[in-house]
Order: C-alpha cells, then structure tokens, then sequence
C-alpha cells in the first residue's frame, strides 16, 4: 500500500467524520454555549411569599455562579398549578424553569378531574430543593388559644369555623384538610390567592384562623402579639418558635404535614444542562447567605441529584393518593 493511498484512506475518513458532525441532530451541541441569555425563573405564587422570597434568593446566588441573569416571573393561579404548566409547554431548552412542589405534582393529579400538564410526561425534575413546614395561626380575637381549645370550638359549632390558606390546593389547604379527616371537626376553607393577602385578611380579622404553609410572616406576628399561634404543623418544634406545641403534641397523636418544592424545567432538557443546573442549584443551597435566610423564614435546603428528586416525586405522589382519599381533599 503506498503512501498516497494511505493519505487518500484518511482524507475519505476525515470527509465521513465531518460529515457526522455536519449532520448531527441539532440537540447535540445545542448545550455547548448554554447560557447564552437570560433564564426566565417561573415561580407560581405572588410576590411575598416564601417561595417568591426562595426564587429571588436563589435566582441571585444562581445567575452570579452561571453567569447569566435569572429573571423572576410569578404566575400564581389554581394553587400554583398554572405557572408550572407554563414550563410544561415551554421549548426545552433550559431557559424556563419553574419552582413547583407537593401540590402541584403528587397532589393535583388527585383532586383535579382535568390537568392542564401530566406530572410525570411533561417535567424534566432538576433537583429537591427545600422542605417546609407551617403552623395553624389565629386573630387574637378568636375564642380559643390552643389547639385543643380550636377542636372544642369546632365542635360546638360545626361548620361555622373558617380557616384561609394561600389558595385551592396549597399546602395550608391541605394541612387542614388533615387536620378536619384526623379529629371530625368540620372547618370551611376560604382560599386566597396567595398568601400575603391571606395574612392580611387574618391581621384585620375578615377571618379567624389560618392555615400557614410556612413560619415566613408567621413568627414576627405572633411574637408581636398581631397573632395567637396554635400549634406547629411538623413533627418537631420548630427553632424559631421553640414554646408552640406541634399538632401531634396538642391531642392529635401522629399528625405531622411538610411540603417541599424543588427546581424543573420542560420535559427532555438535555442531560448536560440538566447537570450544570443541579450543580448551581447545590452550590446556592449550600452557600451560607442562602442557606441561612431560608432557615430565618423556616425553610429547611435540601437538594438532590435528578434522579432522587424524580422517584420522590413518584412516591409523593402514590403517598398522598392515599391521603387525599382518606381526607376527602378536592378542588371545591
């Protein structure tokens, strides 16, 4: 074999490599230059609760580590699930995301009769990142100051009792509906869109009693006297509020309710954007400035890789089957 014949063997290779590369699917290489422009950050609540106060935290310590702004865009409505199914119809290109949780993929699907997205065709999970847990909060004109005092009264007046929470669906909506499925009181849900305007309506007292889905507006209200706190709604006391009793503490053996939320994008995101993002998302949880503002409001980081995040989706999901069937939660 000469010399030449050898020369022209590897210039037909060469041309057939160039011309695999030329050819390849456009998602090949379609994440070598991500991001190349703003990330829109969808956060499905108004602004001034603790998952908007988590999405601008977060979208400040991300968009310095990737070098790109990430813009906050709420989009509440329908306990969340409307913003979320904005990624879901999103390109999947990693530059819409969405911080979702609990009630908008284990627990939807089973009070809804019509979705607007399918909770585990149209996500890619990213990462776990926060659990959080409330309390049960009243205006300090209501007629009891603990919850057993709350049960009594319930009692006394089935029906007639009142409770807000964020919205249909939200975790303050379903930590009551445990609550009325676990001690047979019966307790009408007033839902809000959000949870600001909630906490308002319970400061001027349009409503007695509230269903908090985090510790975030809740601790300076009570240690200022604006609210009476009740009881916890974890299992354990919480730092922040160390003399409220839990609910399981109060007469309801076993009780215990926390919420999570964590980071999606659109459905196929490709493997490479899905790691950088998990790997930003670990290193803002983990820094101090955020990690330690999230505490103050009761949020509890947590992360987790793709895959962790995804089958506990999938768990939640079969969990909470069970207890929306045994609380009759629904979406009226």
């Amino acid at each position: 074999m000469s010399k030449v014949e050898v020369s022209r063997r590897e210039v037909l290779q060469l041309a057939g490599s160039l011309a695999c590369l030329s050819f390849a699917p456009a998602g090949a290489t379609a994440s070598a230059g991500y991001p190349s422009k703003p990330i829109r950050l969808i956060v499905p609540f108004p602004p001034g609760g603790p998952i908007d106060i988590l999405g601008r935290l977060f979208a400040t310590a991300a968009g310095e580590r990737i070098g790109q702004t990430i813009v906050v865009e709420n989009r509440p409505g329908v306990g969340g699930n409307l913003g979320t199914d904005v990624v879901a119809k999103s390109a999947s290109d990693g530059y819409t995301l969405a911080l979702s949780g609990l009630q908008n993929f284990s627990v939807a699907p089973h009070i809804f009769k019509k979705m607007p997205y399918d909770p585990e065709r149209d996500f890619t999970f990213i990462t776990r990142m926060i659990d959080l847990s409330g309390a049960i909060v009243a205006h300090p004109s209501a007629p009891f100051s603990d919850l057993r005092g709350l049960i009594a009264y319930a009692r006394a007046n089935p029906g007639k009792l009142a409770y807000g929470s964020a919205g249909i669906a939200t975790t303050g909506h379903l930590a009551g509906a445990m609550l009325t499925a676990a001690t047979g009181i019966q307790l009408q849900h007033v839902p809000y869109k959000g949870t600001a305007p909630m906490v308002q309506e319970l400061l001027g007292g349009q409503i007695l009693l509230a269903f908090e889905s985090s510790l975030a507006s809740t601790v300076p209200n009570i240690k200022s006297g604006k609210l009476k706190g009740i009881a916890v709604l974890s299992a354990q006391r919480s730092s922040l509020l160390p003399d409220l009793p839990t609910v399981a503490e109060s007469g309801v053996p076993g009780f215990e309710f926390n919420a999570w939320m964590g980071l999606v994008g659109p459905a196929n995101l490709q493997p490479e954007i899905v790691g950088l993002l998990n790997k930003i998302a670990r290193e803002s949880l983990a820094s101090p400035e955020v990690a330690n503002k999230l505490r103050e409001i009761g949020l509890t980081p947590v992360t987790s890789t793709p895959q962790q995040f995804s089958e506990f989706v999938r768990a939640e999901t079969v969990r909470w089957g069970k207890i929306v069937a045994q609380a009759k939660i629904t979406a009226d």
